[in-house]
């Protein structure tokens, strides 16, 4: 009898070379929202000095390290050997989802390329991500948004604790986000201009990469509750989510 699968499955690649080891512990956490990342693989070439702090988080997380030489001078070969095997992964193991962990752009086309497939990419990087691979992932998340560094004694240690929250003015400010907000509102608004809050949700995630952990919020609902653009309207039964602009209103 063939097994049932209760969970999706995950795929997490680890450009080490451009992500800090500081972040993993935030970047499994938040992938183990959306399934079990059964497949964790960190790529880099572990004969060099810079690599050192990523050796106790590899076994504190059960990644594999994959080895890459660099095959010439100031050429990293890391992301070469990291699309190919994306790419080998795709057409023989049974994935729901994939995560590339980097700040690279270079892995742009191979997200593309799982895109097609109809797979969803978490990405992961720095802020300093170029934005043509932040928009080709599913959703995209700063590391910055998931790690802080804190001093234990005489020790620096990493600590991962809520992000900070940016406030409903700055929020508005972000012509970005309140355009990206109102545009999933139209899109699925009904006649009278409410529109429920999981189909905007789903909306958004269809269309762009935004995250709310990006702006300091666990959920959808919490960052429109505090932006405070939206009339809000809970449904006592179902509990449910509706908002309408607040200019509708007027």
């Amino acid at each position: 009898m063939a097994r049932v699968k209760t969970e999706d499955h995950i795929a997490l690649f680890i450009d080490c070379d451009n992500i800090s080891h500081k972040a993993i512990e935030g970047i499994i956490n938040e992938l183990s929202k959306y399934g079990v990342v059964n497949i964790r693989q960190a790529y880099g070439n572990w004969t060099k000095d810079n690599l050192k702090n990523w050796e106790d988080k590899l076994l504190e997380f059960a990644i594999k390290p994959i080895q890459q030489f660099d095959y010439s001078k100031n050429k990293n070969a890391t992301d070469i050997l990291m699309t190919i095997d994306a790419i080998d992964l795709l057409h023989t193991k049974d994935i729901d989802a994939f995560a590339f962990a980097t700040s690279d752009s270079d892995f742009t086309p191979v997200v593309m390329r799982v895109q097609n497939e109809g797979i969803k990419v978490f990405g992961f990087g720095e802020k300093k991500t170029p934005k043509p691979f932040m928009a080709a992932c599913s959703q995209f998340i700063f590391t910055e948004k998931l790690m802080k560094t804190g001093i234990v004694g005489n020790e620096t240690a990493d600590l991962i604790t809520a992000p900070i929250r940016k406030s409903g003015k700055e929020m508005r400010q972000d012509t970005w986000l309140v355009h990206v907000l109102r545009t999933a509102l139209e899109q699925t608004m009904d006649e009278e201009g409410w529109a429920n809050l999981a189909n905007i949700g789903q909306y958004i995630n269809n269309s762009t990469s935004f995250s709310p952990i990006n702006y300091g919020y666990k959920k959808l609902s919490n960052l429109i509750d505090e932006i405070d653009l939206f009339d809000v309207y809970v449904d006592p039964d179902s509990k449910q989510m509706s908002i309408r602009d607040k200019r509708m209103g007027n």
